[in-house]
């Protein structure tokens, strides 16, 4: 078990406590024991920190000098690590500690894989059972493709990549290094492109070829079922470092920046073109052909609209849930505001005829 001293300075943090003190796991604040480290990032939870049991903490500065002057009773023997960014660091840490439990894959392809004699496949690769792989694919070193996956022709994927079980990538995708790509994720199917062409007697939505493809760059991880389109001319791009959660709709032609993050189910309509360390919530949505700057945040079921230019601006559109009989008045007297105003201005318009 390693010692506080050598997780500070293993993780830059600040220690203040006895730093032989052993650890061997984190846990929430209250369920960590002695043995334990837990973190505080969020000052509401300042005086359920200072009663824990855990002996150490990751906190800031400011959250220290708090629990250092409000004392628990058990706060006694605790050793914090001062970070400027708990959360971040306790990431870390847990990314640390959870080494041992991680899944690994040894090299070799399973007998019921189907390989076309032109994919290219390091020794180092791991190919699951079932799984089917391309002509002209190109696979990184270290590369693991778990059972049922499909890699379509002409792809390539870097190295130390983990495809998990189950995921499509079409023809001609293009992955980059260290990503993670969960079970039930499509990527590259064709972006939804109809033109319509009607007349008085009939007519049809006539399909638009989608002869883009995908490029993702490295360090993404995208959750389970979620598709990322392929273009229809030009690339469908995911910036390196970005995080796409669960069930996630990613149109053709949407360009998503450097280190984003994407909760589950937002959905991006086609062209649209996302800054760089933006933060969209769940259940966002954007219209199609829209830029968005640079760090903007998007709060959970907001629709955008309208293309954002400042960078570093917060849009929430979210109407506050209520019980169900206020929320029927409501939208009574929200359904007659037209009428309201109609009043208003004639009520307006006859006071400035008097006078």
């Amino acid at each position: 078990m390693p010692t506080a001293i050598e997780l500070a300075e293993q993780f830059q943090a600040s220690l203040v406590g006895d730093g032989s003190h052993t650890l061997h796991s984190l846990a929430p604040l209250e369920r960590a024991q002695s043995d334990q480290i837990s973190f505080l990032s969020n000052p509401l939870y300042r005086q359920q920190a200072s009663d824990s049991n855990a002996g150490a903490l990751i906190v800031s500065k400011a959250d220290l000098v708090f629990l250092q002057a409000n004392l628990g009773i058990n706060s006694a023997q605790r050793v914090y690590f001062v970070s400027d960014n708990p959360y971040a660091t306790f990431a870390r840490f847990a990314q640390y500690f959870a080494k041992g439990n991680t899944p690994s894959y040894t090299s070799g392809i399973h007998p019921s894989a189907v390989i076309d004699s032109t994919a290219i496949i390091p020794a180092s690769c791991h190919i699951g059972p079932f799984v089917q792989i391309g002509a002209g694919v190109e696979l990184g070193e270290r590369v693991a493709v778990l059972g049922n996956t499909s890699i379509a022709r002409d792809s390539m994927i870097g190295e130390d990549t983990v495809l998990y079980p189950s995921i499509s990538i079409y023809y001609g995708t293009q992955i980059g290094k260290r990503c993670i790509i969960h079970s039930g994720a499509v990527i590259g199917a064709d972006g939804f492109g109809f033109a319509p062409d009607f007349s008085a007697t009939g007519g049809e939505w006539v399909k638009i070829p989608q002869t883009g493809r995908v490029v993702i760059g490295d360090d993404v991880e995208i959750g389970a079922s979620t598709t990322v389109d392929r273009g229809a001319m030009s690339d469908t791009v995911v910036g390196s470092g970005t995080k796409i959660d669960n069930q996630v709709q990613i149109a053709h032609n949407v360009v998503i920046g450097q280190c984003c993050v994407v909760a589950g189910c937002a959905a991006i309509s086609g062209s649209t073109k996302i800054g760089n360390f933006c933060i969209i919530g769940g259940a966002a949505n954007f219209a199609g052909h829209l830029t968005i700057a640079d760090r903007t945040t998007v709060s959970g079921n907001t629709s955008i609209i309208r293309s954002i230019t400042e960078p570093g601006q917060h849009f929430t559109g979210v109407y506050p849930s209520m019980l169900h009989g206020a929320w029927e008045k409501n939208a009574a007297i929200l359904r007659g505001l037209d009428k309201i105003r109609q009043r208003l201005r004639l009520l307006d318009k006859n006071k400035n005829t008097e006078s």
